[in-house]
C-alpha cells in the first residue's frame, strides 16, 4: 500500500493561468523567429516543433497532477475511506478521471495536427496550422476549470489533514461530545486542542503523541458522536467512525457520569454498545471522566449494574479520571 505525505502536493492553478505557464513556456524555449526565405521544410519543422513542445508541457503539467493525488485504492482504506467522507469519492475520482481525458485529447490533437503540418505547402499555411492546434489545446484546459478548481480545495484540505500512521501504536479516544476527551489529548500530549464548554468543538481527527515506558505512542482525538444510525451521521461524526472502523488501536471510550455533558448516563452507555462491534480485537477501557463531580458509586444502583455487567461480560477495564 502507498503511504502519501499529502503536504508535497503542488498547488494547482486556475485553468487560464495553466494556460498562461505553458505557452509563455513554449515561447521561451522554442525558436520564436522564422524568415519567408526558409525552405518550406525548415518551415514546417519550426511549427511542428511548436506543437509537439506545447503538448510536452500539457502533458507534464497533468500527468504531475495525476500522479501526486492519491490514487484511492492504493491507500490505506483509512485514508480512503476518510477522503470520500470528506470529498465524496465518485467526485474525486470524477475530477481525476476528466483531467486524464483532456490529457489524452490534448495527445490527440497535437498527433493530428503535427500530421498536417508535414503537408504544409506556404508560410501563413504552417502558421495558421500551428495556430489552429494550440487553440484547440487552450479550448480543451478551459473546459477543466470547473475539475482544477476543485482539485486545488482538495489539494488544500489534504494538507491540513494530521499526520496519521496507520501502522504504528496508537491510543484512540472516543465519546458522546463534551465529555473531555480533549483536555485529557492536552494533558497527556503536547498537542493543543480548542477545548469549549459546548459540544462538537472539536471538528476533525486531531494527532498527538506522548511517550510512555520508553515507547513512542500516537493519541487520536476524535469528534464527539451522537447516538443514531450512519445514514444519519454528519461528516463530523463520520471521521470518528472511520478511525475507529479502520485504525488498529486501544480505544478509550469516555463517559461523563455527572451528565455535564448533557448526555445521560443510560445514553452513554446505549452508544457504547452501538459501536461496540467497531472495538473488536482491539484493548478497550472505559474512562469515567470528572470523577470529582459524581463517581461511579454515586450514580443509581440500575446504572452501576450496567456498567458492571459491560465490564464483565465485554473484559473491558474501566478506569476514573479526575479531569
Amino acid at each position: 500500500m502507498a503511504l502519501y505525505n499529502f503536504k508535497r502536493i503542488q498547488p494547482i492553478p486556475t485553468a487560464n493561468d495553466f494556460l498562461d505557464i505553458v505557452l509563455s513556456k513554449t515561447q521561451r524555449k522554442t525558436p520564436t523567429v522564422i524568415h519567408k526565405n526558409y525552405k518550406i521544410g525548415r518551415i514546417r519543422q519550426f511549427y511542428m516543433r511548436k506543437v509537439k513542445f506545447t503538448q510536452d508541457s500539457f502533458d507534464e503539467r497533468l500527468n504531475a497532477i495525476l500522479e501526486e493525488f492519491p490514487k484511492l485504492d492504493d491507500i490505506h482504506p483509512f485514508y480512503s475511506d476518510l477522503m470520500n467522507v470528506l470529498y465524496d469519492k465518485d467526485h474525486y475520482k470524477l475530477a481525476l478521471g476528466q483531467i486524464n481525458i483532456a490529457r489524452h485529447l490534448i495527445d490527440q490533437v497535437a498527433k493530428e495536427y503535427v500530421r498536417l503540418l508535414k503537408f504544409g505547402d506556404s508560410l501563413y499555411r504552417c502558421k495558421q496550422l500551428k495556430k489552429a492546434a494550440l487553440g484547440r489545446m487552450a479550448t480543451i484546459m478551459k473546459r477543466q476549470k470547473d475539475s482544477l478548481s476543485y482539485l486545488e480545495q482538495v489539494r488544500q484540505h489534504l494538507a491540513r489533514l494530521p499526520s496519521i500512521d496507520p501502522n504504528t501504536r496508537t491510543l484512540l479516544i472516543c465519546g458522546y461530545p463534551n465529555v473531555g476527551k480533549s483536555s485529557f489529548m492536552n494533558k497527556v500530549t503536547r498537542a493543543d486542542v480548542d477545548v469549549q464548554p459546548y459540544a462538537f468543538t472539536t471538528k476533525s481527527l486531531f494527532v498527538g503523541h506522548m511517550d510512555y515506558k520508553y515507547l513512542r505512542w500516537q493519541v487520536i482525538d476524535t469528534p464527539g458522536i451522537l447516538d443514531r444510525s450512519l445514514e444519519q451521521m454528519n461528516t463530523i461524526e463520520m471521521q470518528s467512525v472511520t478511525a475507529l472502523a479502520h485504525l488498529r488501536a486501544c480505544i478509550m471510550f469516555f463517559m461523563d457520569l455527572s451528565e455535564q455533558c448533557g448526555y445521560s448516563v443510560a445514553e452513554q452507555i446505549t452508544l457504547y454498545q452501538n459501536v461496540k462491534p467497531l472495538f473488536v480485537n482491539k484493548p478497550t477501557f472505559i474512562v469515567i471522566n470528572k470523577i470529582d463531580v459524581t463517581r461511579p458509586e454515586d450514580i443509581p444502583a440500575e446504572e452501576q449494574a450496567m456498567l458492571k455487567e459491560i465490564s464483565e461480560k465485554d473484559d473491558v477495564q474501566i478506569v476514573q479520571r479526575t479531569i
